[in-house]
C-alpha cells in the first residue's frame, strides 16, 4: 500500500473556519420540520420556504430549504452524534420513524443507524466517543 501524500505543513492560520450549518433540499418543509423537531433539534427559524435549527449541543445549526424537486438523489449523508444511540433509535422507533439500518458496530469503530428524512436525504445517527476525532489510523503531524 502506497503512503498518502502529505501537503506541505501551513502556516497557523490567521482566519480559521468552523463548520456553523449544514442545509438539505427539502419538498416539504412542514414535513421536515416535524422531522426533525422529533430527532431532537431545536427549531429556530420558520418560514413556508425554509427553517432552521440548533443542535441540541455546541453551536452548530441545521436547515432546510424548498425545492421544487430533487436534481438527483443525494450522496451526502448528514451525521448527528448521541452518546445513548441504541436508546434513541427504539424512542424514535417508537414515535413512528423507520430507519434503513438498525444501530450497529461498523469497522471504523462507529456504531451507526441509519434513516432518510421526508425529502429521501440520509441521514446517520452514530456514537463514536472518542474515535470521533483520534481514530488509531488517526494521521500524526
Amino acid at each position: 500500500m502506497v503512503p498518502p501524500r502529505r501537503a506541505p505543513p501551513l502556516k497557523p492560520i490567521a482566519n480559521p473556519v468552523n463548520l456553523n450549518q449544514v442545509t438539505v433540499p427539502a419538498l416539504d418543509v412542514a414535513a421536515s420540520v416535524d422531522f426533525y423537531s422529533r430527532l431532537g433539534l431545536e427549531l429556530i427559524v420558520s418560514s413556508p420556504h425554509y427553517a432552521r435549527f440548533k443542535c441540541p449541543e455546541g453551536e452548530s445549526s441545521f436547515s432546510v430549504h424548498l425545492v421544487q424537486e430533487l436534481s438527483a438523489a443525494s450522496r451526502a449523508i448528514v451525521y448527528f452524534e448521541t452518546q445513548a444511540l441504541d436508546e434513541r433509535v427504539e424512542e424514535l422507533q417508537r414515535a413512528g420513524l423507520s430507519f434503513s439500518q438498525e444501530p450497529r458496530d461498523e469497522p471504523w469503530l462507529w456504531r451507526e443507524a441509519r434513516l432518510s428524512d421526508p425529502s429521501g436525504n440520509v441521514i446517520c445517527l452514530y456514537w463514536a466517543g472518542g474515535n470521533r476525532l483520534n481514530p488509531p489510523w488517526r494521521i500524526h503531524p
